[in-house]
């Protein structure tokens, strides 16, 4: 049985790699989006503010570090249209589940060890 999720973050993150490296190695395959290169719809953006609330904006960022008082007021999917890195990465749906970050949590309820 194939183990496929739906990974959303930055080509470019350290953490979006590492994440992808380890899948890959534990037997998953992933299908990577880059939300910068390919951005994602206003359904979709909408989508992820449902399924993880306020979680989904990354408040330790240095996007969000250089957000005006003004930017950081818009509601998330307003945010992660206009300024797409400020997201929280990874954002991974696979079936039912939807997990997000990588943390050893994410890591234990996909079979990674941590």
């Amino acid at each position: 049985m194939s183990k496929t999720l739906k990974m959303y973050g930055l080509s470019h993150c350290s953490t979006c790699q590492k994440a992808q490296a380890a899948l890959a190695e534990h037997g998953w395959s992933v299908e990577f989006r880059d939300v910068q290169a390919d951005p994602l719809s206003t359904e979709e953006r909408a989508k992820l503010a449902e399924t993880f609330g306020e979680k989904v904006i990354n408040r330790a960022s240095l996007t969000w570090r250089g957000m005006s008082d003004e930017e950081r007021a818009a509601d998330p999917v307003t945010m992660m249209g206009e300024k797409p890195a400020v997201m929280k990465r990874p954002a991974m749906i696979a079936g039912d589940t939807a997990l997000l970050g990588w943390t050893a949590n994410v890591k234990r309820a996909l079979g990674v060890p941590a």
